[in-house]
């Protein structure tokens, strides 16, 4: 596996993101926007750590907009972690390819942890 980070989901992200920047003292990189101006990816550098974020386009409500983001080394890698966390949880968007060239899963866990699951083709 490549790495495991937290990925925050808020209204305003690029607000709330500068926000921690400046308490953090941490570098934003990676910033996507819609053509309305949302914010689809930000990252937020703070060490040798990122957190990510995005605004939630009305998908996520307080108390669950964090979720952990694994990024794997492998197809086979995704595929067995994905079929693993989805026994008794929830599929937000199966495992697919992705216009961003990656393949790629949401899903909540049998205990309730959201997950976004991605490997880089």
């Amino acid at each position: 596996m490549k790495s495991a980070s937290p990925y925050v989901f808020v209204d305003n992200c690029l607000e709330v993101i500068e926000f921690y920047r400046n308490i953090l003292d941490g570098l934003i990189q990676n910033v996507q926007e819609s053509e309305d101006g949302k914010c689809l990816h930000a990252e937020l550098e703070v060490g040798a750590s990122i957190i990510h974020f995005s605004d939630t386009f009305g998908q996520t409500q307080q108390g669950d907009n964090v979720r952990i983001s694994l990024e794997f080394d492998s197809e086979e890698e995704i595929r067995r972690v994905y079929q693993s966390l989805i026994v008794d949880g929830e599929i937000t968007h199966e495992l697919q390819d992705t216009p961003w060239g990656a393949l790629h899963a949401n899903l909540v866990d049998q205990f309730g942890i959201g997950w976004l699951l991605s490997y880089q083709t």
